[in-house]
């Protein structure tokens, strides 16, 4: 299996970085953009200044704003924010082949049902072969060529090797793996708990805090996706502490950045009335808590997210809360 003619779907920060980076590498690739003027822009002027501003793009990068533009395509990777997957999918899919290896590039969990996003996207693209590309990654880094590695998982172990191999490059090293669920929860959770250790940093809590809160935070995410069924080792990779210790750790993070605002008193409508990107966090805390009650999780770190960005709840004391809650052993097996 070769895969040459890519698509790329979203023509925000990480769309563009992954259409450029594979441009370089080779690739022929057709980057779709719901923004009629971001695919102007990027075929006339080799910029997307609106979401990846001073990145200098390939020429033979190609934009379109037309989903019909994708049809001929033999890889499509799936980078619209992930609140929008299914309306994407609902108009791209009958412009797609049976079987097209079609791969999940976003990061969250849909806030209306709490389905992940291989589930929406195998009820509104049956024909298509899922699987998730995630990782630790930058937008604004691996678009200018920086190194990266990143895992993508596909049912198939094989499928998932050829797409490593077509997505790799000197810069971008992919890994594969079998573990969808896995993979999905790592990038989806630590998006919510970025906000929590922003909240930290904001607060000047100071740096003992902030390894309390990441640590307890993993604890949290390995807690939760075991439940669902995924394999506690994909967890300690790329898409589970990797991509939590690099959102946890950076304000470039939008998410880490918007805990940090919070933690400042800022309110959360002026800061996301502020941004054009969308701060995934926000919308899959909802979610994860949802699934955690209807499980029986505990996923305090997220429920104290929650309360903050849907309740209102004052970051003062959902941080008392917490502080507050019962002892108990560090490790599951001390308990039984």
């Amino acid at each position: 299996m070769v895969f040459q003619k890519i698509g790329v779907v979203g023509g925000g920060a990480w769309g563009t970085a992954l259409a450029q980076t594979l441009t370089v590498a080779g690739r022929d690739v057709v980057l779709w953009a719901f923004e009629a003027d971001t695919a102007v822009e990027i075929n006339a002027g080799h910029t997307n200044s609106t979401f990846l501003p001073d990145v200098e793009l390939a020429a033979r990068l190609k934009a379109t704003d037309k989903l019909s533009d994708l049809g001929d395509r033999d890889l499509i990777l799936m980078v619209p924010p992930a609140q929008h997957l299914r309306d994407i999918g609902t108009l791209l899919a009958p412009h797609l082949k049976a079987d097209l290896p079609t791969m999940i590039c976003a990061k969250g969990i849909e806030q209306a049902t709490g389905k992940l996003l291989c589930e929406v996207m195998g009820e509104v693209m049956p024909q298509v072969t899922p699987g998730v590309i995630s990782g630790p990654s930058f937008a604004a880094e691996v678009a200018r060529g920086l190194p990266a590695a990143l895992t993508v998982a596909c049912a198939d172990a094989d499928l998932g090797e050829a797409i490593a191999q077509a997505v790799s490059s000197t810069q971008l090293r992919i890994y594969w793996t079998r573990d969808l669920v896995g993979v999905q929860l790592g990038g989806a959770i630590k998006n919510v708990l970025a906000i929590a250790a922003g909240i930290v940093d904001g607060k000047q809590l100071g740096a003992s805090a902030h390894a309390a809160l990441v640590t307890r935070g993993f604890a949290e995410l390995r807690r939760f996706a075991g439940a669902l069924g995924a394999d506690p080792e994909t967890l300690t990779g790329l898409s589970g502490l990797g991509d939590l210790l690099l959102t946890c750790g950076s304000a470039q993070s939008r998410n880490m950045s918007l805990g940090r605002a919070l933690g400042q008193g800022q309110r959360l409508e002026d800061i996301l009335g502020e941004r054009r990107a969308v701060t995934e966090g926000v919308y899959t805390a909802r979610a994860v808590v949802s699934i955690a009650t209807a499980h029986g999780i505990e996923v305090p770190i997220s429920e104290a997210v929650r309360s903050i960005v849907d309740d209102g709840l004052a970051v003062d004391q959902a941080i008392a809360e917490l502080m507050r809650r019962p002892l108990r052993a560090e490790t599951e097996d001390l308990h039984g």
